[in-house]
């Protein structure tokens, strides 16, 4: 089962917000004549960033399944098994950590030793119900 990643205000104005801001400086700029032809080396570089910026947006998501826990970020993904997540903290934010996520107030999700990952499905319930399914040994905590 696939999970959109939620996305609060503070996330989209950043990650909206400041691709915006760039793009119109830059384009104020050279309509105004202040950019030189020597500085439109500066536009691929920019251009690439706020694809990055972009794909980080919507290209975060989750997914659930027999093979174990699947999670995207933009270019960042990765795969965790289901067996080895001991415990899921509801309702925390991490701000400091691997982070591939769009909002506050998702799911800090504990693995192995000492690993942490923190994600912002749309519906924290929901993912929870689905991944007891997988394993009914995960600690579920409310912060």
């Amino acid at each position: 089962m696939k999970f959109k990643s939620r996305k609060d205000f503070l996330f989209s104005a950043v990650l909206l917000g400041v691709p915006i801001f760039i793009i119109a400086l830059i384009t104020l700029s050279i309509i105004k004549g202040e950019m030189t032809r020597d500085e439109y080396w500066v536009l691929p570089l920019v251009l690439v960033i706020v694809g990055f910026m972009l794909w980080f947006y919507y290209g975060t998501n989750y997914e659930l399944n027999k093979d174990g826990f699947i999670y995207r970020c933009g270019p960042i993904n990765g795969k965790i098994n289901p067996n080895r997540i001991k415990e899921i903290v509801k309702g925390k934010t991490l701000w400091m950590g691997f982070r591939p996520a769009t909002a506050r107030k998702g799911l800090i999700i504990k693995y192995d030793q000492y690993g942490e990952i923190y994600i912002s499905p749309k519906s924290n319930e929901a993912f929870i119900e689905q991944i007891l399914e997988l394993n009914r040994n995960i600690k579920i905590s409310e912060y």
